[in-house]
């Protein structure tokens, strides 16, 4: 079911603007006196013979959907995830996992589902929950937030390089769809719609709502394969969408084999009249995490994982992502 607008939406006019998020990010961390040692995704703290690897996260406006549903048993997955993909981009094994929930009114019903989904995710990920803080604040937070930290453990040859080179093979693994990143522009190609109760136009799920609420997949089970063969570094693919890629350095990333999309991006794509380029700068369009592996060793690594071979890396005049006849 549509409401008949045609106007071709986009994520800033949804409610987020990458530009003006990526500002106000790089104005924090300029505030800030002294940073300790960072990869591109996971702080670093020297602790003598190895690093003490921290990353955080939430869930963002994902909640809102399990919210309208009343369903909050996948959300402590995707607040596991968003943390733990992160560590795995950079290399580190993660162990231990801490989160924070913040309540208008506590709900026990809706604490214990969050708590088994973070049990859940835990679990999978291997990490173990340590505790956390849940704070009740009515005039500051309407319904609940969710998020968390976790921390691991690496030495020198743990760390991934975290720099591609040109000739590199870009594999790539599957996403279980959108993950957590984007909703806000999901969530008003839904209303469009009809709301996330209308059927799913598509064989996977019953309603919009269930395609949106599926947790973003877990990668710690990559860790093994990326320190045995020759990668070089990695991208989690989540806000910014297929840009993600350029964090691995400035070349230019040939995706010539993209992973399929899942169809709750098409329906996106239809329901909210998105434009293919403002849908591969916003998701991650069916492939949730990418490497930049040797050459040598790239079918060796497709052997011993599910990845899939999907381009390469090449020097290039400026940095980009080239993908289904798009220039990112």
């Amino acid at each position: 079911m549509s409401d008949g607008s045609d106007d071709e939406l986009t994520y800033a006019e949804a409610g987020v603007d990458i530009e003006d998020s990526e500002a106000a990010t790089a104005a924090l961390v300029g505030a800030v006196s002294e940073v300790g040692d960072t990869t591109e995704y996971a702080g670093l703290v020297d602790v003598g013979d190895r690093y003490l690897a921290l990353a955080t996260d939430g869930v963002g406006t994902k909640l809102l959907v399990a919210v309208a549903l009343g369903d909050y048993s996948t959300v402590g997955i995707d607040c596991i995830a968003m943390n733990v993909n992160d560590l795995v981009a950079a290399g580190v094994e993660p162990a231990a996992f801490v989160d924070y929930l913040a309540v208008d009114v506590p709900d026990e019903a809706r604490a214990a589902e969050l708590g088994e989904g973070l049990a859940a995710g835990a679990e999978e990920a291997g990490v173990a929950l340590v505790g956390g803080e849940t704070a009740v604040m009515p005039e500051v937070v309407e319904d609940f937030d969710l998020a968390g930290t976790v921390a691991g453990l690496a030495t020198d040859d743990d760390l991934l390089a975290g720099e591609a080179q040109a000739g590199d093979v870009l594999v790539g693994f599957a996403s279980s769809g959108i993950h957590s990143n984007g909703l806000t522009l999901a969530r008003e190609a839904a209303s469009r719609a009809g709301g996330f109760d209308e059927p799913f136009p598509g064989d996977d799920y019953d309603t919009v709502g269930e395609a949106l609420l599926e947790p973003t997949r877990i990668y710690t089970y990559l860790l093994d394969a990326l320190h045995e063969y020759d990668v070089h570094a990695a991208a989690h693919v989540t806000g910014g969408g297929w840009t993600n890629l350029e964090r691995m350095g400035e070349y230019r990333y040939d995706v010539t084999d993209p992973l399929p999309a899942q169809d709750v991006f098409a329906f996106v794509r239809d329901a909210g009249n998105v434009g293919d380029e403002e849908m591969h700068r916003t998701f991650n369009m069916g492939t949730g995490f990418v490497v930049a592996v040797d050459p040598a060793d790239a079918d060796a690594l497709i052997d011993a994982t599910d990845g899939e071979r999907i381009g390469e890396v090449a020097d290039g005049d400026e940095s980009s992502v080239e993908i289904r006849g798009l220039s990112l």
